[in-house]
């Protein structure tokens, strides 16, 4: 049987080499716990719950529904970046539902790459940004992010002939693996430039609402001119504990979020609707679930940045996202094999930084989506290795 070149092409997907490394250890008798995928573990809330399971008994949601999304649920993502952002959108132009923003990231490449045109992604970087863009046929200038400048892209970096030649850039802040944030000074920035160079910037803002010690990541789309160049992503996967329940929203620019809606119509059948009327519901709703649980991720990260700091890891603790992104001790180089140190001396797994691109190497990704009394035992074993116990 012979594949397609571009499965060929597909290196392992991260997550499951990591659930590979999961079930050889505990093959072995290990107690594993894995501190590596950003899964909430707490629950979506009841009365979220509570609204599906009234859709879910109306037979008029038993249908295909339409690609894309409900207008009622067009108009709650509306009102939602209204009262969270102060950005207006027309829910019939400007947004379009997503089956969970990784869907709209996969497909966004079909809409503008044809095979040999560019995209500008970042090192390290969420690893569906790069695999979207070679499905489409294209290729990734990927730039090196650096701890110095805050993970923050250097746009003047890119040559000159790959700026012209660029139809896509992506952006992701608050940033997975990192943690990083970008203000709104940077994405006027970015602005500036994708329209220098004709270039659409696709901003993933799945991590919007998970924000601590009183920070509120911005959306791209507060800062002027983002309409004419942006379309931007985001989910209620992270915001309201539903990743299993996969919906989102691309929004932004008419003809962008236009395009998307067709390519999508071809390809799925949209999102069923009695999951969109309970993601209204989340929209709606104030934010005091948003609160309680990111009290809970904050608590836990403070956790995770007192042991790392025990290991000899350097960290600054993030102001948003389920993760904390640590520099290795002095002496170490090997992000992999510093992680397989751990998970054969502890049991506890981690994400090396080389699973999102050579520019990650030196550094590795806890999550804190893992229920608080495993979290401790993990911590617990970190701690004792850092004491040599």
């Amino acid at each position: 049987m012979r594949l397609a070149r571009r499965v060929e092409q597909l290196p392992p997907y991260l997550f499951a080499r990591i659930s590979e490394l999961i079930a050889e250890q505990q093959a072995a008798g290990v107690d594993v716990i894995s501190l590596g995928i950003g899964d909430p573990d707490l629950p979506t809330p009841d009365h979220i719950l509570d609204a599906l399971r009234e859709a879910a008994g109306d037979p008029a949601n038993h249908r295909y529904p339409e690609t894309e999304g409900l207008p009622e649920f067009r108009e709650a993502v509306a009102r939602w970046y209204d009262t969270r952002h102060g950005v207006a959108l027309d829910p019939e132009t400007e947004v379009v539902s997503l089956i969970g923003s990784k869907e709209g990231l996969g497909h966004l490449p079909l809409c503008l790459i044809d095979p040999g045109d560019l995209a500008i992604g970042t090192q390290p970087g969420y690893p569906v940004y790069d695999i979207a863009t070679m499905f489409a046929g294209g290729e990734t200038l990927s730039l090196q992010l650096r701890e110095e400048d805050g993970w923050l892209p250097r746009l003047e970096d890119v040559p000159a002939a790959e700026a012209e030649r660029a139809r896509l850039l992506w952006l992701n802040y608050p940033n997975n693996p990192t943690g990083a944030i970008a203000d709104e000074a940077f994405f006027a920035r970015a602005i500036a430039w994708a329209r220098d160079h004709d270039v659409v910037i696709a901003h993933d803002l799945a991590y919007s609402d998970v924000c601590y010690d009183g920070y509120q990541a911005p959306s791209i789309l507060e800062v002027e001119g983002a309409r004419d160049v942006a379309i931007e992503f985001n989910s209620l996967s992270k915001t309201f504990n539903m990743t299993g329940w996969r919906i989102g929203m691309a929004v932004g620019n008419a003809d962008l979020v236009g395009v998307l809606r067709r390519v999508k119509s071809n390809l799925d059948s949209g999102v069923p609707q009695a999951v969109q009327q309970m993601a209204i519901t989340a929209l709606d709703d104030p934010r005091d679930s948003i609160e309680r649980h990111n009290e809970i991720y904050q608590r836990r990260r403070d956790r995770v940045v007192e042991v790392l700091r025990e290991l000899g890891l350097h960290v600054d603790p993030p102001k948003a996202s389920l993760y904390v992104w640590a520099r290795l001790p002095e002496g170490e180089r090997s992000s992999a094999a510093y992680a397989q140190q751990l998970v054969e001396a502890t049991g506890v797994v981690v994400t090396p930084g080389t699973g999102y691109g050579d520019g990650g190497e030196g550094y590795i990704r806890i999550s804190i989506t893992i229920a608080d009394e495993r979290l401790e035992e993990a911590l617990s074993r970190l701690s004792a290795f850092a004491r040599g116990q």
